[in-house]
């Protein structure tokens, strides 16, 4: 039976040097910047975010609700995600700007900072980290979730769905091929890990796999 290794990741952030102070320039400028870029603000956001995720869960939403009080397109941007994992990051970068362009059709006035802070495109490296923390059964794996640093569950979950592109999070993966649990897996594969933070997927996954475990 094979280990599973929880390694952590730590985000080395870049300002890309290109801001928006209305809603036109934004669309602009995620049709232009680059793909890791669209990454920071949609998926890292959640790596910035252990507790909280709120209402609009990235940055683009965030920055249209809270700095253009824009709320209408704040609510449309918040549910961009890539859950079900069938697009990938162009396809959510495509996304983003065809909400943008039909809102816009729909109003007089440009939307535009006016008090708040302009937005600032940055984009960042994740490099993965050794936690220290080895299991070899799910029991093990159970108590390492409950205490090993959220980054792991965000390193596990986001990155290797989608920046490492294998499709499934390395948590199910191992729980399926180390384990044989096959439908303990597609129970987390099928986890909306956008509907939560850090902190709240942590406590969903112990959750599923105690009750998955204490049926067996």
């Amino acid at each position: 039976m094979g280990k599973f290794e929880f390694k952590g990741c730590v985000e080395i952030k870049k300002l890309l040097g290109k801001r928006a102070d209305d809603e036109h320039q934004l669309m602009d400028l995620i049709e232009d910047v680059s793909v890791d870029s669209i990454y920071y603000h949609t998926h890292s956001f959640f790596l910035r975010h252990y507790y909280l995720v709120g209402s609009y869960p990235n940055d683009f939403a965030n920055w249209a609700a809270i700095q253009v009080r824009d709320h209408v397109l704040g609510e449309k941007l918040a549910g961009v995600t890539a859950y079900g994992y069938s697009r990938g990051v162009e396809d959510i970068r495509a996304q983003l700007i065809e909400i943008i362009d039909a809102h816009l059709s729909d109003i007089k006035v440009i939307p535009a900072v006016v008090y708040g802070q302009p937005f600032y495109f940055m984009e960042s490296e994740i490099l993965e980290i050794s936690t220290g923390v080895e299991v070899s059964c799910m029991e093990e794996f159970i108590e390492a979730l409950k205490i090993v640093d959220a980054s792991a569950i965000y390193n596990h979950m986001f990155e290797a769905r989608l920046r490492v592109k294998k499709g499934r999070s390395d948590f199910s993966i191992w729980i399926d091929e180390a384990l044989g649990m096959k439908a303990l897996a597609e129970k987390v594969e099928k986890i909306d890990s956008y509907m939560h933070s850090l902190e709240g997927l942590r406590n969903k996954l112990v959750d599923i796999c105690n009750r998955e475990f204490r049926n067996e």
